[in-house]
């Protein structure tokens, strides 16, 4: 357990941070990241973080050995070089076992309360190298946008820092926000500097979570879904964290397991081809069906807690829940027990759910046992009800007397309630045997403590209805019929619920101002306004759009055509500016005329609708499954990625189209002419 002196009073020093500066390089830490938070935890993450980096050094020495052994032919240097590869093969296997031992490390992030209670299995963050993105942001910034990268350096740091910050998020809803925030912000990032058809040469190196082998790719997908694994792992680790002898604290750890089960799922169904072994779909369908299992688990804790009376139905409730339990661990160690994932898990895990497993089992025959032992027998009135709540509970009826006979006689009562106990008494003792197989779990008294408490409770109980004069034969139980009350719900992660800002506003807006977007240098054009104005038609906002030009009108024969975009007036920044802002900046201007900015997007000289999807993810060879991660972003900021008008016909012109002069026709609708 967690040595209290190094813990805050809410459990975690971690868990409530400030803002703080640093003295040497005056950057601010975000809220939700403490590097230097000294709990259990963190001492295990930073444990985590050196295995990493000696594996990934033990794996380069055995690929540069095994280069060298397939190049020489010389047979001195052949076996030289095959002792080193069994030398690096011996550490890697020492350095694989240390690591699974921090991954079966779960009483480290189990609550310090007094309370007795299965241990959940947490998941370790994956770790990830630092990342320098100045030069390659500022060098893109100068090439597409034409802007100064220098300019833009502020910008870039303060990303750059909310990267570095989102490595050691705290175990709170503060880290689950400042996880949230860097991923969402990739997606501006995404937008702005990854275009469809080239690449940064930025490589995103990350560590798998369970085995510490490093990976890397240029895509930015396989940095979103280390965030979004890590956003499930913080869950887990927030979950196991609570007190579940409260009823508010199986409530938060329900709540943390479910958006567990749902980051990973989120994970699976939208990325692909992830290089790290932990993001596979075999993995991550192992983690939501244990996100989902710990889900059922704390529910049935939950029943016990709400359900004090001792009636027969309430005692016949928690037999179900339990049977349930049982099921839905049964399921999660015969998906660990796959070959594309047995070798993967730490034998500690696929242990833990066998036990758990079992465990459950013996208890829905014991809680099955004391509603028919401990019960008085039903009145008439009571009898229908109970008839009926029997009658779903066993997977087949048991042997003997009719149902109404059973459920009156206290002798066939005791005899069937010894039959379950007897059952129940060889799954505990199954689930010891189990546990005592693994060197880790035995290491856990906690769970030993549980195993033991519940298998000496059957025991007493099966001596106190055990009559000596017993003659008959205790026959075999039948299996309880699993049923819950609350089905486990996968909860999605709520991307809205963390606004960002784009970082990168001052670009432009993203409807026209991205990375996938092309556009020839800025023209800078300067009008004098003629007898009908300045000659063009203006439509949409943030950039205005120049939607016509009137052959032979100033506009015309300064240049400007149909299609481009006005980015300044008289040298304000106009990017950002709406229709009527840009209509009184050019109605304010004198007889010395105007000087106006305009782009021209490459292969859209005549104006087009831009996608309102902005900036689909480039992956090439990357693990984007599908455009589905970023539709849902479509609506995040909607004034960071403003759309232009499109071109359609509507039943009422736009309150801002006007015509001063000119025929009616001329100008289209939520256009204006000047």
């Amino acid at each position: 357990m967690m040595p209290p002196e190094e813990e805050s009073p809410d459990g975690d020093r971690d868990s409530g941070l400030v803002l703080l500066h640093s003295p040497k390089s005056g950057s601010t830490r975000k809220q939700g990241c403490d590097p230097f938070a000294q709990t259990q935890r963190s001492k295990l993450q930073h444990r985590r973080a050196r295995i990493n980096q000696q594996i990934n050094k033990e794996m380069r020495m055995r690929a540069g050995a095994e280069n060298l052994f397939r190049a020489t032919s010389n047979h001195k240097v052949k076996e030289t070089v095959a002792l080193e590869l069994s030398y690096v093969n011996s550490n890697l296997q020492l350095l694989k076992e240390e690591l699974e031992e921090l991954n079966s490390s779960m009483d480290v992030y189990q609550n310090d309360s007094e309370s007795i209670s299965v241990p959940m299995i947490p998941l370790g963050l994956k770790e990830t190298k630092e990342l320098d993105l100045l030069v390659p942001l500022k060098d893109f910034i100068s090439e597409h946008y034409g802007e100064e990268g220098v300019l833009f350096e502020k910008e870039i740091k303060e990303f750059m820092e909310l990267r570095q910050a989102m490595r050691t998020p705290s175990r709170n809803e503060a880290g689950l926000e400042l996880l949230m925030e860097y991923y969402n912000q990739l997606y501006f990032l995404d937008s702005r500097f990854f275009p469809p058809t080239k690449t940064l040469g930025i490589f995103f190196h990350w560590y798998d979570s369970l085995t510490g082998v490093p990976s890397h790719q240029r895509a930015l997908a396989f940095e979103k879904g280390s965030v979004l694994f890590n956003l499930g792992a913080l869950h887990t680790q927030i979950g196991a964290r609570q007190d579940r002898a409260s009823l508010p604290g199986l409530n938060q750890a329900i709540d943390a397991f479910q958006k567990a089960a749902g980051a990973f799922n989120y994970l699976k169904e939208n990325f692909s081809n992830a290089p790290s072994l932990d993001m596979s779909a075999a993995s991550l369908t192992m983690l939501v069906r244990l996100m989902v299992a710990q889900v059922q688990e704390c529910v049935f804790e939950k029943m016990t807690l709400l359900r004090a009376q001792n009636d027969f139905l309430s005692r016949l409730q928690l037999a179900q829940e339990a049977a349930r339990v049982e099921d839905v661990y049964s399921v999660v160690h015969q998906t660990m027990s796959q070959p594309h994932v047995k070798d993967y898990v730490p034998f500690s895990w696929t242990t833990m759910v066998h036990v758990k497993s079992e465990h459950f089992k013996a208890l829905s025959h014991y809680f099955a046992a004391i509603a028919l032992c401990d019960c008085p027998a039903p009145s008439d009135a009571e009898l229908p009800e109970q008839e009926k709540a029997f009658l779903q509970f066993h997977v087949t009826m048991p042997e003997g007397p009719s149902l109404s006979v059973l459920l009156q006689d206290p002798e066939e009562r005791r005899k069937l309630g010894k039959a379950h106990l007897k059952k129940a008494i060889m799954k505990h003792e199954e689930a010891m045997r189990i546990h005592g197989l693994c060197k880790i779990l035995r290491k856990m008294d906690i769970l030993q403590e549980v195993l033991s408490f519940a298998h000496k409770r059957s025991l007493s109980k099966y001596s106190e209805i055990d009559h000596e004069e017993d003659f008959f034969e205790t026959g075999e139980a039948p299996d309880i019929h699993p049923k819950t009350h609350q089905k486990p719900e996968i909860k999605s992660p709520n991307f809205s619920q963390v606004k960002v800002t784009d970082l990168f506003h001052r670009l432009g807006p993203l409807s026209v101002f991205s990375a996938k977007n092309k556009w020839y240098p800025a023209r800078r054009v300067h009008l004098m306004r003629g007898e009908n104005g300045f000659g063009f038609t203006l439509r949409g906002d943030s950039p205005v759009l120049i939607a016509g030009v009137i052959p032979g009108g100033c506009a015309a024969e300064a240049g400007l055509k149909e299609g481009d975009y006005i980015i300044s007036v008289n040298g304000k920044d106009c990017k950002w500016s709406k229709h009527a802002e840009v209509v009184q900046l050019l109605k304010s201007t004198g007889k010395e005329g105007v000087d106006i900015g305009v782009i021209t997007l490459q292969g859209s000289e005549c104006p087009k609708a831009v996608d309102r999807k902005a900036a689909v993810m480039s992956s090439g060879s990357g693990m984007l499954k599908s455009d589905k991660e970023n539709s849902r972003k479509s609506l995040m900021n909607s004034k960071s990625a403003s759309t232009l008008l499109v071109w359609s016909k509507k039943s009422k012109r736009s309150k801002k189209s006007t015509c001063s002069g000119v025929p009616f026709t001329a100008v289209g609708d939520n256009e204006a002419m000047y």
